[in-house]
């Protein structure tokens, strides 16, 4: 088999601009997307990118890969039925905190469940960004927003303790100022056979005037490249860590994924498979 050729960052561009803010930590994500593609050597054609609707779906145009803009909270099912109809895809979900993280956070539980092969992008920014700050799952209680003046009466959401307890076989966390180390945490993530979590910190310079990137800087710690990645509870708590947030790969455990447990898949993609039709008139006897 000849090498894959090397692939350029320029390869993944459109001729669509971003509209985000000046210094939204949407644009480091962006460029660590593009750069671990171009270091994976992903071949455009045969890369499917799943967005969901938030600021972090205006990535959508932006991205020369196959793409599908699903609905609010709804792009994981449509990723695993992308996954299941052709498992030759890399196939990557973009989504935002409140997208995933609220409306989302059922389907988010149950791809861990299936340990579905997707790798999950969640631009955790504390706010509902596209409809001008409302407070999202993640953020802190107390945090004052337009739809919680008065502050956040919940607890937060934690996306990795919570992913730890559903099994999800790998949870990373990574910063949006960090563009080495975040593009290393996809590339890490997409390698990863079965779910993959990828939660990155980022500001929201125009509705998060809190959680900036002075305060991500005070409160992140990057965990080493050597750490024990094997240990669950070791994984919980680090995660259950918000003094100081652990930045890296939490947890990575190697498991089958849902497509690697359906023999209807053992001949090859269901793309490619034939699609004559079977004779069912015996199946109908047991009720004649």
């Amino acid at each position: 088999m000849p090498p894959i050729p090397a692939r350029k960052v320029t390869e993944y561009r459109t001729r669509c601009k971003p509209t985000w803010c000046p210094g939204c930590g949407d644009w480091g994500i962006w460029a660590s997307l593009k750069t671990a593609m171009a270091e994976l050597k992903l071949d455009p054609d045969k890369t499917v990118i799943v967005y969901g609707i938030g600021c972090s779906g205006n990535m959508a145009n932006t991205i020369r890969t196959y793409g599908f803009h699903g609905l609010h909270g709804r792009a994981l099912p449509a990723a695993e039925a992308i996954k299941i109809a052709n498992h030759a895809l890399t196939v990557i979900v973009v989504a935002g905190d409140g997208d995933g993280y609220g409306e989302g956070l059922n389907h988010f539980i149950q791809s861990m469940r299936g340990n579905h092969d997707l790798t999950y992008i969640v631009h955790d920014n504390q706010v509902y960004g596209l409809t001008t700050g409302q407070a999202s799952p993640t953020a802190h209680q107390g945090f004052a927003a337009k739809s919680t003046p008065h502050g956040v009466l919940e607890e937060p959401i934690n996306p990795l303790t919570l992913a730890v307890s559903a099994g999800c076989g790998f949870v990373s966390r990574g910063f949006a100022g960090d563009l080495p180390h975040t593009s290393q945490l996809i590339k890490l993530g997409i390698q990863h056979k079965g779910f993959s979590l990828v939660d990155i910190l980022q500001p929201c310079t125009t509705f998060n005037k809190i959680n900036t990137v002075e305060w991500y800087r005070e409160h992140i710690r990057k965990l080493p490249e050597d750490a024990d990645r094997s240990n669950r509870l070791n994984a919980w708590k680090l995660a259950s860590d918000l003094d100081r947030l652990a930045v890296g790969v939490l947890y990575e455990e190697n498991k089958p994924s849902y497509t690697d447990r359906l023999p209807q898949l053992e001949p090859g993609p269901l793309v490619s498979q034939s699609l004559t039709r079977k004779n069912l008139t015996s199946l109908y006897k047991e009720f004649e």
